[in-house]
């Protein structure tokens, strides 16, 4: 579950509120004059008390589960090495000023030959790339610099921020110093900004992260002790996630040791434990017994992929592109979108027919996910957008006709989705875009269309007598039970479509086809899955062609294991228990050990645990003391499913080796069934088959078992599951070639004791929040793995994401948080005065007020211009804002009221509540525009055009105005630049007793804004 989506019911009781922006004024010094305000603030690492219960979720039951007791602890207390001294460390404390390394100028990181539009594209693509959101504060940014900037500094934040993204990802070989992210900023007084945006990017794992060497500290403190044992972190497991952890920690260490070694300490080190002899844990690319190939490069190892094989899109976020494509430099396959799916008599589907049912799933998807649980976004301060657009920071005086330059090269901006609407085409053709089976979660839907209308619309012919508004009803199929399971409500629904449509059995074999495709997406039957949550990760999908890695995947855990150094990886460690400490903010009488069935104990500092979600549920490892109720409760409520694959390799390709796959139609248990109940068993048996020859480099087929199908494979002989699939191959391909496979590999990941299965799933009775869960630490123990990334699971980028996660949390914990430049933004230049004035500044007095002379004039000649333009043509033409009018926002204008009391009337009366609100009137009248006829949308379509038209011309004029004010405004400027201007700033007339009791603020003097001059 993301946590953006659903809070902790243990460490986000206190979740942050609406904030608006902040309005602070800094004072000369550079600091913030102290508001009587109260704000609420989010701490960036908030309390924990591990051994309370978290607080109860509304639909947990009223009792509260007990922690299990304590285990006796037989362990002897910590005690020192001999000879070693105590050590008091030394309290870091803040700079007066953010001051770098080495000379350094502000804007030095910036290309100055690259035009600003251009470059603030860049940016604010490399802030997508690195997911964060260019033009608002991540909520860790958010509680960390809460009351420390003001308004118009957090655009300047930004700006640096998206700056110093924009040089990594430019080139992720080279890690960014501090120094070139001090030239990020455009003013000196804003080094401190730098310098906190380059640390908690580097904290929280969205820079210098993967197989980069990173810039070490500066200097060494002598007094390091070499004699003493530095703090250790163990790692458990040395697959993706724990080798990511271990390798970040590794440069975290390197880059802030001098918070160890300015202590007298050395820095922290790491040691990984891996239960099998091998690393990569469910990445497992197993060396075939043939290495001799002539199609793959640089001598790469031909394997055959055992556990994760795709790159779900390297776009848009993916943080396994700059490790794979800018780091390691793999070669890697794109995949073709196009796929053929064969009946069970061996012949092609028809196209037409294929489509039909993919629109009837779609469909029935969409109706389905009218229960799905409501996303809640978190707000956070937010920059001004048009200024980060074309990356400038505010005004430093706040000029009053401050303009912004239009931005001619659109382009250079890439429209970017919301992270929440980003999804695949609607009604995609199978293929690629089903690849982690989520292709039914489309932005347009015509769920609340009626069945029948939505049939007819697709191309079904409606059976005799259906009326056009007769419709599917899942409410009642969803009440029913207490943990509804997807799987129920859309076999319902296929049910009631029965009525609609005459489905035939080939056409239950497809729509069972698209059930498999789900059940391999979250390695579960769908009968098992959440209804509600099911796809709580939808939006956070990657961008781009799927890929395979030519040569095997488990190169990317290779290449974390030994670049930039090689990592400390301890292989057949199985381990027996975990003793840590509950309460990682006391010091504990006992030490924490990690105990392997071998016997060998390793004592360390912090751990982090990153085993499968099976082994968790397995009860494999003992803990010391005893999991939590809440952590327990957490593990034992989300599911952890299974997928297996049946590898076949032969002599030579009878298939179509340009495409990358085929798919195959199952019969029901009873042929020619029409009740999907009878195509649970089988559907997902041989349902995908790959086309593995590219990357493998030997011929090569890998068929996948979905759903029942994969444990059905746990138990089933590999010569029956040979017979089975070669009898299918042959009705496709009738050739002696399809009969004699050279080799033949199953998976069976249940078997495995080090994973128990494939990956994790959100079952019916998972609870919202139970992802934030299990990546919550207990204590000095901490936890990461797929199973903890609510925002990608199931997916080797997310455990990568989880270790970078995990080892800022590391880092927290033994070094302590971020520590601020103080101040944060130095003092904005004063403007000099021209001598004091004569008399006593007041309001009453004549020499407050400015006074047109020559003198005043010469002090500010940029002043005195833009008086002189204003004064004769007045402010510059602003631009026309659009028109804001399409035709869906007039229609829904039109039928707002309609809609609001439709809802009213249809909602279910436990729903009353939120019956007709904002977002649900929006999402009904979007699905009602898209059930509308060319026809009925005729008069709102005019109705956009006329106002475009309008807009258009009002555009026009405004080029026109401009052009001829710019046109003057240059000759003006020239003619004062020679000395023959004439235009003249009028002089104020006396202020009248009104104005001067008002206090008209046009002083001539600087006064403090911390003043306050009582105007009489």
């Amino acid at each position: 579950m993301s946590p953006a989506v659903y809070a902790s019911d243990r460490s986000r009781n206190q979740s942050l509120p609406h904030q608006t922006t902040p309005s602070k004024k800094r004072l000369s010094d550079g600091t913030i004059k102290p508001t009587t305000i109260r704000l609420h603030s989010i701490s960036a690492r908030p309390p924990q008390a591990p051994s309370a219960p978290p607080t109860q979720h509304p639909t947990l039951p009223p009792t509260t589960p007990q922690d299990p007791p304590k285990k006796r602890r037989g362990r002897p207390p910590k005690v020192k090495p001999a000879g070693s001294a105590d050590v008091t460390p030394k309290a870091a404390q803040p700079s007066i000023v953010s001051k770098p390394v080495t000379e350094i100028r502000p804007r030095s990181s910036i290309p100055y030959r690259l035009p600003a539009n251009v470059f603030a594209g860049q940016c604010i693509d490399a802030a997508y790339a690195a997911r964060l959101n260019p033009y608002a504060l991540h909520p860790s940014e958010h509680a960390l610099l809460l009351h420390l900037l003001m308004k118009q500094e957090i655009t300047v934040y930004l700006n640096i921020r998206n700056a110093i993204l924009r040089l990594w990802h430019q080139n992720p070989l080279c890690s960014i110093t501090a120094e070139e992210a001090a030239g990020c900023a455009k003013e000196a007084r804003f080094f401190g900004l730098a310098d906190v945006a380059y640390k908690w990017l580097v904290r929280h794992g969205y820079i210098n992260f993967g197989c980069v060497r990173v810039p070490r500290a500066a200097t060494v403190n002598p007094r390091a002790r070499r004699n003493t044992r530095p703090k250790t972190v163990v790692v458990i497991g040395a697959g993706v996630s724990g080798l990511t952890t271990a390798r970040q920690l590794e440069g975290l260490f390197i880059q802030e040791s001098t918070k160890w070694t300015d202590a007298g300490e050395q820095p922290p080190r790491v040691i990984v434990l891996e239960g099998r002899s091998r690393i990569g844990g469910r990445v497992y690319s197993k060396p075939l017994r043939d290495q001799t190939s002539i199609s793959l490069p640089d001598n790469l190892r031909c394997t055959a992929e055992m556990g994760a094989m795709i790159v779900t899109g390297f776009e848009h976020g993916n943080p396994l592109d700059p490790v794979i494509r800018g780091q390691l430099g793999l070669r890697y396959h794109l995949m073709k979108d196009a796929l053929t799916i064969y009946d069970v008599d061996g012949k092609p589907i028809d196209e037409k027919r294929d489509m039909l049912n993919t629109d009837l799933y779609t469909d029935i998807s969409d109706r389905a996910g009218d229960f799905r649980a409501t996303p809640q976004a978190v707000e956070t301060l937010k920059g001004d957008e048009d200024l980060i657009n074309r990356c400038r920071d505010p005004a430093p005086d706040g000029l009053e006709h401050f303009q912004l330059e239009p931005l001619d090269a659109v382009g250079n901006i890439r429209q970017q989705k919301p992270a929440t609407r980003r999804g695949r085409r609607r009604n995609a053709p199978p293929g690629t875009e089903k690849l982690t089976g989520r292709t039914q979660v489309v932005e347009g839907s015509s769920a609340t269309q009626s069945a029948a209308r939505a049939a007819r619309s697709m191309g079904w012919e409606l059976k005799e007598g259906v009326a056009k508004n007769q419709s599917v009803s899942l409410r009642g199929i969803a009440s029913a039970s207490a943990h509804p399971s997807l799987g129920s409500v859309m076999d319902d629904a296929i049910r009631q479509y029965q009525d609609l449509v005459q489905l035939t059995p080939q056409d239950m074999r497809l729509l069972n086809w698209h059930h498999a495709n789900l059940e391999y997406a979250n390695a579960a039957p769908i009968t098992s899955l959440s209804l509600s949550g099911h796809d709580q990760d939808t939006g956070n999908e990657f961008e781009g062609a799927h890929s395979e890695i030519i040569g095997g995947y488990n190169q990317l855990p290779r290449g974390l294991m030994n670049l930039p150094s090689k990592l400390d990886v301890r292989v057949d460690r199985v381990i027996d228990s975990i003793h840590y400490n509950q309460d990682a903010f006391s010091e504990s009488d006992y030490s924490t050990k990690v105990v392997c069935t071998d016997g060998e104990v390793i004592e360390a500092d912090e751990v982090v645990l990153t085993v499968p979600l099976g082994v968790l549920k397995s009860d494999m490892i003992d803990f010391d003391p005893p999991l939590p109720a809440w952590k327990r409760g957490a593990i034992d409520r989300m599911g952890f499913g299974l997928l297996n694959k049946v590898v076949l390799l032969y002599d030579e390709a009878f298939w179509d080796d340009e495409r990358d796959m085929f798919g195959l139609l199952n019969e029901a248990n009873d042929a020619g069934s029409l009740d999907p109940k009878d195509y649970e068993k089988r559907r997902g048996q041989f349902y995908l088959i790959w086309n593995a020859s590219k990357t493998s480099g030997k011929p090569m087929l890998v068929a996948l078992m979905a759903g029942h199908a994969a444990h059905e494979t746990e138990k089933t002989d590999t010569g029956q599951l040979l017979a089975e699939i070669t009898k299918r191959l042959h009705s496709i391909y009738p050739t002696e070639k399809a009969l004699n496979p050279r080799e033949v590999i199953v998976t069976r990941w249940r078997r495995d004791p080090f994973s128990r299965g494939t990956y994790s799933y959100v079952a019916p009775e998972t609870l919202p929040g139970d992802y934030d869960l299990m990546a919550q630490s207990v204590g000095n123990l901490h936890f990461a793995g797929e199973a903890t990334c609510g925002t990608h699971p199931a997916t080797v980028h997310g455990a990568f994401l989880s270790g970078l996660r995990v080892a800022a949390e590391v880092v927290d914990a033994m070094a302590g948080p971020i520590i601020l430049p103080t101040p944060l933004v130095g003092p904005a230049p004063v403007k000099q005065e021209i001598g004091p004035p004569k008399q006593s500044v007041c309001a009453g007095d004549s020499s407050f007020w400015v006074q047109p002379t020559s003198a005043v004039q010469d002090t500010n000649p940029e002043a005195t211009i833009m008086a002189a333009i204003f004064a004769e043509l007045g402010e510059r033409p602003v631009k026309p804002s659009r028109p804001g009018v399409n035709p869906f926002l007039l229609y829904a204008k039109d039928k707002w009221e309609e809609c609001k009391a439709y809802l009213a009337q249809t909602k279910p009366a436990k729903a009353k509540p939120s019956a007709g609100g904002r977002e649900d009137v929006r999402a009904t009248l979007g699905r009602w525009w898209k059930g509308l006829s060319e026809d009925e949308k005729g008069p709102y379509l005019v109705q956009s055009q006329v106002a475009q038209e309008l807009a258009d011309h009002g555009r026009r004029e405004w080029g026109e105005k401009v052009a001829k004010w710019d046109a003057e405004a240059a000759r003006i400027r020239e003619e004062y630049r020679r000395g023959l201007s004439t235009a003249a700033v009028m002089p104020p007339a006396e202020p009248t007793q009104l104005e001067a009791g008002l206090g008209v603020s046009k002083r001539k003097t600087n006064v403090s804004n911390c003043v306050v001059l009582d105007h009489v």
